[in-house]
């Protein structure tokens, strides 16, 4: 049994017992467990960590400029046209951690998600949305610039 499939056994029985004696509660425990996935240092990882490869759609966009002035608060989003989508996660893909935000979309909503990101250089932005099951993604490449003079 390699170490990863051991440790997610280990943490998903420990937090099983402590939501059945009451201590957390199932959505503090499904917080803890997916902590775990931001945590992955490649583009690669963040995409199996989320449920694997996700084939391009033009039903996914992303919301990113085309030149940020400042690499410390970059606005990111991205909406979603597919019909039954029920997460979305907007990785970055040259950052240290590339997986920076995940949402889950609840019935009826609208999946349009917009936050702000910190992106330490010129990099891809990639949307990945999960539908009916299946994952689909976009991306965009947003330039970084210093001081507002560079490219």
């Amino acid at each position: 049994m390699n170490q990863s499939r051991r440790t997610a056994l280990k943490s998903t029985g420990a937090f099983a017992s402590l939501i059945a004696l009451g201590v957390v509660t199932q959505s503090q425990a499904q917080a803890a467990v997916d902590h775990a996935s931001f945590q992955v240092k490649t583009l690669e990882d963040a995409l199996k960590a989320i449920g694997g490869t996700a084939a391009t759609s033009d039903q996914v966009s992303v919301v990113s400029p085309d030149i940020a002035e400042n690499g410390a608060v970059v606005p990111v989003g991205a909406t979603s046209k597919l019909a039954n989508t029920t997460e979305m996660y907007l990785i970055v893909e040259k950052n240290p951690t590339p997986l920076s935000a995940a949402f889950m979309i609840p019935a009826g909503t609208a999946a349009d998600v917009q936050t702000r990101l910190k992106m330490g250089q010129s990099t891809n932005v990639v949307a990945v949305v999960k539908a009916d099951g299946k994952l689909f993604s976009a991306s965009k490449e947003t330039k970084v610039t210093l001081g507002g003079c560079g490219g």
